[in-house]
């Protein structure tokens, strides 16, 4: 099995690791991090539950491989909080009750993130594009949608 090792910033930390040529970024982001936020839902792309900012472009984790990271800056669902408070978006999304079972949720969060940092003040029919690549089977996206449109009224900090 052929190792690699690859340098990468991970919510804003050096880190210097060995990886196998096939491991994707998802799985290094739980097994060998223990980021463990970031979601393994249908490994193929589909479900948007393993979403994490890649130089600041919201990508599907586990369609990645990690080698091909070698550099680059990942931002992950664990690097909303800030000494253990939670984003002013995660707030939202707990005010309007935009989580049931939460699966979707780290994704979901990450999704709008990257949306929030080009566009603060995004109308519905951004929010649904910026949101396209995420499915929820609990919730609906209602109450997503209006804690997106909601977070504003939090003084977010912008990373």
């Amino acid at each position: 099995m052929t190792v690699n090792r690859i340098n990468i910033t991970v919510n804003g930390r050096k880190e210097q690791i060995e990886v196998p040529g096939h491991m994707t970024l998802l799985r290094m982001l739980r097994e060998i991090l223990a980021l463990t936020g970031t979601k393994n839902g249908c490994e193929a792309g589909e479900c948007g539950a393993c979403t994490v900012l890649l130089n600041n472009e919201p990508v599907n984790s586990c369609m990645i491989l990690a080698v091909e990271c070698d550099g680059a800056e990942i931002f992950t669902v664990e690097g909303l909080t800030e000494n253990g408070a939670l984003d002013t978006l995660q707030k939202a999304f707990i005010e309007e009750n935009a989580i049931q079972c939460g699966f979707c949720t780290p994704g979901m969060l990450i999704s709008a993130y990257a949306l929030l940092q080009r566009n603060p003040r995004p109308d519905e029919n951004e929010i649904k594009e910026a949101l396209v690549g995420n499915l929820c089977r609990c919730t609906g996206y209602d109450r997503i949608i209006k804690a997106i449109q909601d977070a504003e009224r939090y003084s977010r900090r912008i990373v």
